[in-house]
């Protein structure tokens, strides 16, 4: 073999190893990443089912009100700030790859600032839970019961916008264990502060929503003085600067957070109103059970590719901010197969346990048998909505929110909520036609995702997200 040739193969061999250091590298960083997110989302959705739970001894009326309440309390508040504030996994996550550190909390007091105005109108809307549920046609002495928990529970309603913002301008810099630590002292403080507002100081379920606000206050509490006095944020809070209110600013903000919370609304809202669909069904009692059993089981099974949804969104956001777009393309392959791999394992298992799952929830056999019919089709839907999950993931990483919004709106309102009412009622195959309507919006989006994700020019991206970074410094520098 000839000199030139032992270099070429030798070159080859070190190229091989290299990709294979950065693959293996990759994984390592996103399952570190995703693990803790994991956790934290956990923990976060545990506080307001500890409240339910300990609000379901008071008595039916009690458990029925309150859980109307937190449902309420999510469509109309929880999953918009939610979504605003996602827009702090483009601009945050750019500006750190960028290394445009002080930028970082820029884009956290503008969204604070932002997510305080818009939840005034939130509150009002909480403040008359009771008038809204009546007119729309709900139980009298239910909608009282649930106007009453969700008026204490508006003080959560500004903890969560300022913990998302928080949250997000943490994980962006690759920050989570504090967040995993915050929330879990936060949980586990929650459970004795619970049952003293229960049942020691006669407060009954009110007792359990301002257990609520006092819990998710006390996590933003200490995540501020985390972000003030840790030395890992030295660099991206310089403290409270006037920049970030300016009003010709606010707009940066904006263009993003709006279809931000569209693409997070619309998928949100669709749950929510098959379960409104289920109780016009015949048999409503039998089917709403079930269809709240397979929501309860689909929502704790999605925080896994929830964390790693969050997790692409770090690394690709930093890769494009660092002018990285081969790793940021690396990145997205990486937590695709991840989120396939960990489908099919949570699938299996759900699949395995489904004569089981429903003693979880009930002693009818009727409930019991309906849910292990429901498992199989619950092991599909986990499948697609992994896939959705991190792909929009990406879409956030990206900036691409306005895009995942129209995916969205076309995926479950066009396709999925329309294909739910033909299987439910002109077919007749009830709630499993529900679920199935679901799945068609699921492979809609996702294909969806997958074939912008496919056709994305990675070089562009990046050249955005620094014209991006570039233009909101450039901003800022005008305003100072």
């Amino acid at each position: 073999m000839s000199l030139h040739s032992s270099l070429i193969v030798e070159e080859t061999k070190q190229n091989k190893e290299e990709e294979r250091r950065k693959l293996v590298e990759e994984v390592k960083t996103q399952l570190w990443l995703s693990g803790p997110l994991i956790s934290v989302t956990l923990l976060n959705y545990g506080i307001n089912i500890i409240s339910l739970m300990f609000v379901g001894h008071l008595g039916e009326l009690s458990l029925s009100g309150a859980s109307m309440a937190t449902s309420f309390a999510s469509v109309t508040g929880f999953s918009l700030l939610i979504g605003m504030a996602s827009a702090l996994d483009t601009l945050c996550g750019q500006s750190y790859g960028a290394k445009q550190y002080r930028m970082l909390g820029i884009h956290m007091q503008r969204a604070m600032f932002i997510l305080m105005i818009v939840a005034i109108p939130l509150a009002i809307i909480w403040a008359n839970t009771r008038s809204i549920l009546i007119l729309l046609g709900q139980d009298l002495e239910i909608s009282t019961e649930a106007g009453s928990y969700a008026k204490l529970m508006v003080p959560c309603l500004f903890a969560y916008g300022l913990l998302q913002c928080l949250n997000r301008f943490l994980q962006t810099q690759n920050i989570v264990f504090p967040m995993m630590f915050s929330s879990a002292v936060t949980t586990l403080l929650h459970l004795p502060l619970c049952w003293f507002m229960v049942y020691k100081s006669g407060l009954g379920s009110g007792g359990a929503a301002i257990a609520s606000s006092i819990s998710y206050w006390l996590n933003v509490i200490i995540l501020a003085l985390y972000v003030k006095f840790s030395p890992s944020c030295k660099k991206t809070w310089n403290g409270f600067s006037k920049e970030a209110l300016a009003l010709n600013n606010i707009p940066i903000f904006l263009k993003l957070a709006i279809p931000s919370a569209v693409m997070v609304c619309m998928e949100m809202w669709s749950f929510e109103l098959m379960v409104l669909l289920s109780g016009v069904l015949p048999n409503p009692k039998l089917e709403t059970s079930v269809l709240s059993i397979c929501l309860n089981t689909t929502a704790a099974v999605f925080m896994i590719p929830f964390g790693l949804s969050g997790a692409v969104s770090i690394r690709v956001s930093n890769e494009l901010g660092a002018g990285h777009p081969q790793a940021a393309r690396l990145a997205v392959c990486v937590v695709v197969v991840i989120a396939v791999i960990e489908s099919i394992l949570v699938g299996g298992v759900i699949i395995l346990v489904r004569n089981l799952w429903g003693y979880a929830y009930s002693n009818e056999e009727e409930v019991v048998n309906y849910v292990a019919t429901m498992m199989p089709i619950l092991a599909v839907s986990h499948l697609l909505d992994g896939m959705q999950a991190v792909l929009s993931g990406t879409a956030r990483g990206c900036g691409w929110q306005k895009i995942g919004a129209f995916v969205n709106l076309g995926s479950y309102y066009l396709i999925g909520i329309p294909a739910a009412v033909v299987f439910a009622f002109v077919l007749h195959i009830g709630g499993k036609g529900l679920w199935l309507g679901i799945i068609c919006a699921l492979i809609v989006q996702a294909l969806c995702l997958m074939i912008i994700t496919i056709r994305t020019d990675w070089e562009k991206e990046a050249n955005k997200a620094t014209d991006r970074v570039h233009n909101a410094i450039t901003t800022e520098s005008l305003v100072s």
